[in-house]
């Protein structure tokens, strides 16, 4: 069995500081990936705070690349809410206003829920789209995987005490009791968590530090 990735946890004065260091985090690792023997980038996203980051940062940070190489990224998102994505909830809809118009990744490598599914069958066709795009594996293996964490502890829509953290078969999974509304979301289950190469938490604020245990 391999050894664990090593832990590192960085603390930053403010969120503009924070903003401009991940999205050089992700462009490193697109370069390291693309340059890889898949040759290409999957990359994850939640929603909050970190769209604005991500849009303030990324575009100018992985510029150097090239516009050619945006056309090898892939690009899903941790959970979603089923909402219209013109709703204010949708986290797609705000990262295809505020990112996505500032990068060239192509519509089709952009992987969405359906919100006209059901919740159910809204998580059976994302996960289908996953395990097509990225290779049909079992499980998917994103390269890198940016996940928030609520003052709760919840990352994804997987919520502390919730039957969601048994799964182990499911990749997506729906759930239509979510404790923070909406209460119909899609989310990666831990299975795809724990597969992925690499996994960055992002946290602001104080409210947070008790259950990071940052000191």
């Amino acid at each position: 069995m391999a050894a664990p990735a090593p832990s590192l946890i960085s603390v930053f004065s403010s969120p503009q500081e924070l903003g401009a260091s991940l999205a050089q985090l992700v462009a490193q690792r697109a370069a390291s990936c693309l340059e890889g023997d898949r040759g290409r980038f999957a990359l994850g996203l939640s929603g909050g705070s970190l769209v604005s980051m991500l849009a303030r940062d990324l575009p100018a940070a992985a510029a150097p690349a090239g516009p050619a190489s945006f056309a090898r990224w892939t690009l899903g998102f941790c959970d979603e809410r089923l909402v219209p994505f013109d709703h204010a909830e949708s986290t797609y809809g705000l990262y295809r206003t505020h990112l996505l118009s500032k990068l060239p990744i192509p519509d089709s490598q952009v992987l969405t829920i359906n919100p006209a599914l059901p919740v159910e069958d809204a998580a059976e066709d994302y996960a289908r789209k996953l395990r097509q795009a990225l290779q049909g594996d079992a499980v998917p293996v994103f390269d890198l995987l940016i996940l928030g964490v609520g003052p709760d502890g919840h990352t994804c829509s997987l919520f502390p005490d919730h039957p969601l953290l048994q799964e182990r078969e499911k990749i997506v999974a729906p759930i239509s009791d979510s404790p923070k509304p909406p209460p119909q979301r899609v989310t990666l289950t831990l299975p795809v968590l724990n597969a992925a190469q690499s996994i960055i938490f992002v946290a602001t604020g104080e409210g947070k530090a008790a259950v990071l245990k940052v000191r």
